[in-house]
C-alpha cells in the first residue's frame, strides 16, 4: 500500500513523466531509417526518398494520401470556429477537447496558406490527420488558426487564442508548430514575456531562425526546440538553420534542442515527415 501511495504521489508531482501519447499509426509515419547522429542523438540525418515517401505514400501525388495513412472519424471532433478576443476576431478549426484537454498543440500555416491547410486530412501524406487523431485520442486539442500577418499583429493574435483555450485547460501544456514562414510567428511567442511563459515546446518545420533567441523569455525558461528541415530546401538554406541549432547547443549546453534533417528532403518535406508522437513525447518529458 505505502508503495502504491508513494508511485501515486510521485505521478501526480511529475505530470510530464505521468503523461505520453499513445501509439497511432507509428509504423507508417516512424522515420524510414536514420543515416546518421551525432550530439548523443539531438541530431539526425533521415532518409527520405520521394518516389516513396512522396508516390509511393500518395494515391494522387501530393494531393491525396492513401487510405490506410487516414483516419477521418477525427472530423466527428472538429469544428471550424470564430474565436473573439482581445486581438480581435479569430478564425480557427478547432480538434478535441476545447475545455480541460491533457495538451495543446497549435499549428501556425506559412506564406499563402491558411486555417484549412493544418485540418487537410489527405495532404502532406496524412500527416495533419496523424495529429488530429493524436490529440482526439489522448484528450488533447489541436488547433489551426488564420493571422493577418507574420508580424506583431499576428503574434498578437496567436497569444490571445493560446492565452483563451489556455484559460480553459489550465493544466495543459501548450506546443507551437510553425511551418515555414510561420516561424516568425514562433519567434515572436519566444519574446513575448507573457505568451513564451505559456509554452512547453516549439516545433520549426521548414522554417528560419532567430539570432535574438538568446535574449529570449522562452530560451530563458529552456523551452524545448525541435528544427526538421529538407536538405534540399531553396527556401531556407538548411545551413543557416543547423548553425543555429548548434550555436544553441554551444551556448547552452544540454538544451533541450533536437534537429531531424531529411536528406534530399524539399521545403514541404519536414510538413509531411516529422513525426509527430515522437517529437512531442520528447518535448513533455524535456518540458520546464
Amino acid at each position: 500500500m505505502a508503495t502504491l501511495l508513494f508511485l501515486s504521489v510521485f505521478l501526480l508531482a511529475n505530470p510530464a513523466d505521468a503523461f505520453q501519447l499513445a501509439p497511432y499509426k507509428d509504423q507508417l509515419f516512424a522515420y524510414p531509417a536514420i543515416l546518421s547522429q551525432s550530439d548523443g542523438g539531438a541530431y539526425r540525418v533521415v532518409d527520405y526518398r520521394e518516389m516513396r515517401d512522396i508516390n509511393g505514400r500518395d494515391q494522387i501525388p501530393e494531393r491525396r494520401a492513401h487510405g490506410r495513412y487516414i483516419s477521418t472519424g477525427i472530423r466527428s471532433m472538429q469544428q471550424d470556429l470564430v474565436a473573439e478576443t482581445g486581438a480581435g476576431k479569430i478564425p480557427h478549426v478547432a480538434v478535441g477537447r476545447r475545455e480541460g484537454a491533457s495538451m495543446i498543440v497549435v499549428y501556425l500555416h506559412g506564406q499563402g496558406g491558411s486555417r484549412k491547410q493544418g485540418a487537410d486530412d489527405f495532404t502532406f501524406g496524412g500527416n495533419f490527420n496523424r495529429i488530429k487523431n493524436l490529440m482526439g485520442r489522448n484528450g488533447g486539442l489541436y488547433l489551426s488558426p488564420d493571422f493577418s500577418d507574420f508580424e506583431t499583429k499576428g503574434a498578437a493574435e496567436i497569444a490571445a487564442l493560446i492565452s483563451l483555450y489556455a484559460s480553459r485547460s489550465p493544466h495543459a501544456p501548450v506546443f507551437v508548430a510553425c511551418g515555414s514562414m510561420g516561424g516568425a510567428l514562433c519567434w515572436r511567442l519566444a519574446h513575448d514575456p507573457a505568451a513564451a511563459r505559456q509554452l512547453s515546446g516549439l516545433l520549426l518545420l521548414g522554417s528560419l531562425w532567430d539570432s535574438r533567441f538568446f535574449e529570449s523569455t522562452a530560451f530563458k525558461r529552456r523551452v524545448p526546440l525541435f528544427f526538421s528541415h529538407g536538405s534540399r530546401d531553396t527556401v531556407f538554406a538548411v545551413e543557416k538553420q543547423e548553425a543555429f541549432f548548434r550555436s544553441i547547443r554551444e551556448k547552452a549546453p544540454g538544451y533541450p534542442a533536437r534537429f531531424v534533417r531529411f536528406e534530399t528532403g524539399t521545403h514541404g518535406t519536414p510538413i509531411r515527415m516529422t513525426d509527430w508522437r515522437e517529437t512531442l513525447n520528447w518535448m513533455l518529458s524535456a518540458r520546464p
